[in-house]
């Protein structure tokens, strides 16, 4: 067991702050496991605490919200050592070290284990994007089979996850991208891509006059009054995502914003949220070739700045995944 690990850790807000170093292998206390992490997803939440918006953050810190792997040590014996897993949100990268590293160490409550045969980088793209997905969509929206959906922010990991997987449940999908390319990708995986220039709502009433079921809005503050506008009487719209960077709405009139009959909810969970049938069923799909969540673009740890600079311009579709042992 190495007595070191390559890290990367956060010392004050800033890209240039952000440095892969070296740093002591982690002990886990009582009802801790340690992880030894063969990737992690990228996440918006990042970027928020890169650039000094992220609520909650102590320094220094290793970056993180998520990591998958194998089980290195659990003293209470509960987890088998090599045991894939899966971990994220509780405080990961913000009150305590995260994913950002090649182990780390986190409450045993929220490990998520499966077992799959897929490369790490696809694995790695997969559990904080699903958690959300998957919650936003049953909980939040409550979405069924013959529903319609609009996904606001389509060509997102997140947007392009939940399009994919209400496109397995047997749902309408409309999603929205601001680019061509972007259209041409959401048309590629069985949706309905409509342009985003900011007012979709009369778009999407011209294919569904009476609006559509559900909404899970991923822009932000700013489209949120033109996603209630396409929602339909005893529909719901879920705002689980912040592309824009804008949280909070100024002189925000619910009487005027809301449609009568509309519902406007939100979601965001943690790693007891996500069901382990849940995580292992969209595995084995991704595996068996039945579903293709999201696209994925690894870097190696060391390039973990790149790899930032590369989600905050949005230079690649999909999903950004780090690689510690590469």
């Amino acid at each position: 067991m190495p007595s070191t690990m390559r890290a990367a850790v956060l010392t004050a807000p800033g890209i240039e702050n952000l440095h892969v170093t070296d740093l002591p292998v982690p002990e886990p206390a009582a009802g801790q496991v340690r992880i030894k992490v063969m990737s992690f997803g990228l996440n918006r939440s990042e970027h928020h605490s890169v650039t000094g918006q992220a609520e909650g953050m102590s320094y220094p810190r290793v970056l993180g919200i998520e990591a998958s792997g194998v089980v290195d040590l659990d003293p209470a014996g509960v987890l088998a050592p090599g045991t894939q897993a899966a971990t994220m949100m509780g405080g990961m990268g913000r009150s305590f070290d995260g994913g950002y590293a090649q182990y780390v160490v986190v409450p045993r409550e929220q490990v998520i284990t499966f077992s799959s045969p897929l490369e790490w980088d696809v694995i790695g793209s997969v559990p904080e994007t699903l958690q959300t997905a998957y919650g936003a969509l049953t909980t939040a929206l409550d979405l069924r089979s013959g529903q319609s959906l609009l996904v606001r922010g389509g060509t997102s990991a997140l947007g392009l996850a939940a399009a994919a997987l209400a496109v397995d449940r047997g749902c309408r999908v409309l999603a929205t991208s601001r680019r061509r390319a972007g259209l041409e990708l959401l048309a590629a995986r069985g949706v309905e891509a409509v342009l985003d220039d900011g007012a979709v709502a009369g778009r999407v009433r011209k294919r569904l006059p009476g609006g559509v079921d559900a909404v899970l809005e991923l822009v932000g503050a700013p489209t949120l009054r033109d996603c209630l506008a396409a929602t339909a009487v005893h529909g719901t719209v879920c705002f689980a995502g912040m592309l824009s960077d804008s949280w909070t709405i100024p002189d925000f009139y619910p009487m005027d914003w809301i449609p009568t009959g509309v519902r406007l909810t939100t979601y965001a969970g943690e790693a007891h949220n996500l069901p382990a049938t849940e995580l292992q069923r969209v595995l084995d799909r991704i595996a068996a070739g039945a579903l293709d969540l999201v696209p994925v673009h690894a870097y190696p740890l060391e390039d973990i700045v790149r790899a930032q600079q590369d989600m905050a311009a949005g230079t690649h579709v999909g999903k950004l995944v780090g690689l510690p042992w590469s």
